[in-house]
């Protein structure tokens, strides 16, 4: 009764030190201050709930009670995350091994201990900081060979106190010490066994030994699982919109707009917390709270065959359940699982935001969208690059892109002075330069009468040509196409050359005009306006650095290199004759862009 008292003060005033206290406890550790004193290590199994010999309380009292009549001295320390007042308790099952090994050169063998108070105790006791340690029993400190092998070998170098048995050093006490570990050992396996097979054996039943899924209610009684009249019918629907054609995301907005949540659940807990002490009447109280859902959360239930009410057996095919209902029907759970499978864009956006120029930007060097989104009122851009990406600019606002766009689109627009220089230099040679497109045209008109001839040829002596075997079948329609292509092609080069170069250049300044006036208007346009104008001049924007790189729609591109004006604008003007229809279709639009921004910036 007396010792049973000495314990239970001892463990009501028990002391919780600071870092500091730590640090210096750890020093003092080092430093040999506790070589002649022993600590005891209590562990918690949670397979064990109903075995006394699991309290942490219960290891306490017998371990002092040992250390009490044997005499031996418990250190007095108290380091945070590891021990108080020289006692040790941890909560863990002890049985589960880590698989993974590692092989170093030096032939060292290492694996990973899953009970982070014994890794630090044992740690302490290899350099012998401690006399001894005292355990329970054996399956305390083991109960899986990996650990049985550390404790074996520690008792070569430390004294090793069990409360419930003796192991001397002799090879009896060794066959001893193997025998406890088998057994330990092999009650794992058999209560891990027996567990195994129950699960098995209710599955096959049909009868769900784990929570049920969202949407199900979890009264404690595996044989029953009610449908929760509040979740269960925003679930029904989640997988008719999913079957509609609605993405993971879409579905997620509208089920919080719902007031859908998660059932209620506690966090994990957090390795301080899992480094407290485990006392039985001092309890870590995590409220468990309801998180809202998301895609993946909304993805883990639509895939669930639960739903349909089947349960998933062991060897991975399913069985009808007798515990709960189908919340669905076959026919929509496979029509959303198909949907699924469909790489599209959802049918329906719940909350579409219009932000301008959303999947028009790409990176330049590997070709990733940059997406759009707003912070602070101040729209941004960001790419989310392959990690093989030279292109470090992920992430820019808007203005910096419209200067960007404003400084290439300049490019486009001819002073006066320009526009005066490149029709002075051209004048002196449109005389010559129309009347070489006169023989030009002269010449394509006598091949096309020439080809024309050869096709008319071919068609009265069709029969003549065969029977003489001149032509086969194949080598007479073979040669007629010949001539086809050939005829039409001379035709399209002749209206494409039947063009003066004063037309030329009156339709090129025109164009140049409307440069001149959106660009006038791109200044002190606003966002979506600045994307009206990109549209209709640019098919495609990429960024790379602090460079902006663009391509040209048909028409504009004829403008895009402007450095003609110091070399040669006579031969330009011949090279734009050959943009003259994309460049007349051109001017109409940007006639009618105009016309729209007019009509914004008044209202």
């Amino acid at each position: 009764m007396e010792i049973r008292l000495i314990c239970n003060n001892l463990m009501n005033t028990l002391h919780i030190p600071s870092e500091k206290e730590n640090k210096e406890t750890l020093k003092d550790i080092q430093n040999g201050k506790f070589k002649e004193y022993y600590v005891i290590y209590n562990r918690k199994s949670t397979d064990e709930p109903e075995n006394q010999k699991n309290s942490l309380h219960y290891q306490k009292t017998e371990n002092l009670r040992f250390a009490e009549r044997e005499q031996l001295p418990i250190a007095n320390l108290s380091m945070l995350g590891f021990c108080r007042d020289g006692i040790i308790s941890e909560k863990h099952s002890g049985y589960k091994e880590n698989s993974e090994i590692e092989f170093g050169n030096d032939g060292s063998v290492k694996y990973r201990i899953e009970r982070p108070k014994f890794f630090q105790l044992v740690q302490y006791l290899n350099k012998s900081y401690f006399k001894g340690v005292i355990f329970l029993c054996w399956d305390r400190a083991s109960r899986n060979d990996n650990d049985s092998n550390i404790v074996k070998k520690l008792k070569q170098k430390v004294d090793l106190r069990f409360t419930y048995a003796k192991y001397d050093n002799s090879s009896s006490g060794a066959l001893h010490m193997d025998i406890d570990g088998m057994f330990s050992a092999h009650y794992s396996r058999v209560t891990a066994e027996k567990v195994r097979l129950n699960i098995k054996d209710w599955k096959s039943r049909g009868i769900m030994p784990y929570k049920a899924g969202v949407g199900y209610l979890n009264l404690g009684k595996m044989e029953d699982k009610p449908f929760d009249p509040v979740r269960a019918p925003i679930v029904k629907r989640m997988f008719e919109l999913a079957a509609e054609g609605w993405c993971l995301n879409d579905i997620a907005k509208w089920s919080i707009k719902q007031g859908f949540t998660m059932p209620p659940i506690r966090r994990r807990k957090t390795k301080e917390e899992k480094l407290q002490e485990e006392e039985d009447d001092v309890k870590i109280k995590i409220e468990p709270i309801c998180r809202l859902p998301n895609a993946n959360t909304i993805h883990q239930i639509l895939r669930n065959r639960l739903y349909i009410g089947e349960i998933l057996l062991s060897d991975g095919t399913y069985t009808k359940s007798v515990c709960h209902k189908p919340l669905v029907s076959k026919e929509v759970f496979y029509a959303a699982q198909e949907a699924f499978q469909k790489k599209r864009v959802s049918v329906h956006y719940s909350e579409k935001i219009k932000y301008p120029f959303r999947g028009l930007i790409r990176c330049a060097d590997c070709n990733r969208l940059y997406t759009p989104y707003a912070k602070k009122g101040i729209q941004y851009y960001a790419s989310r690059c392959l990690a093989t990406c030279e292109n470090s600019n992920k992430n820019f606002n808007f203005q910096f892109l419209k200067d960007l766009i404003g400084e290439r689109l300049q490019q486009f627009v001819f002073s006066t002075e320009e526009l005066n220089q490149i029709y002075l230099q051209a004048n002196k040679k449109m005389v010559h330069f129309d009347a070489g497109l006169k023989n030009e045209v002269e010449a394509l008109e006598r091949r096309k009468r020439k080809v024309q001839e050869d096709y008319t040829f071919l068609q009265k002596n069709k029969l003549n040509l065969l029977q003489a075997g001149t032509y086969t079948a194949t080598e007479y329609v073979r040669e007629t196409e010949t001539v086809m292509r050939e005829m039409f092609a001379l035709e399209e080069k002749k209206i494409s050359s039947d063009v003066s170069m004063q037309t030329v250049w009156e339709e090129t300044q025109t164009l140049s005009e409307l440069l001149k006036s959106l660009y006038l208007t791109y200044e002190k346009a606003k966002a979506e306006q600045v994307e009206l104008i990109v549209q209709n001049l640019f098919s495609e924007l990429s960024i790379s650095e602090n460079t902006l790189k663009i391509k040209c729609k048909k028409g504009i591109d004829a403008f895009e290199d402007r450095f003609f004006v110091m070399g040669a604008p006579l031969t330009w003007l011949s090279e734009v004759a050959t943009y003259r229809d994309d460049i007349i279709k051109r001017t109409q639009e940007l006639r009618e862009v105009l016309k729209k921004l007019e009509e914004t910036s008044v209202n």
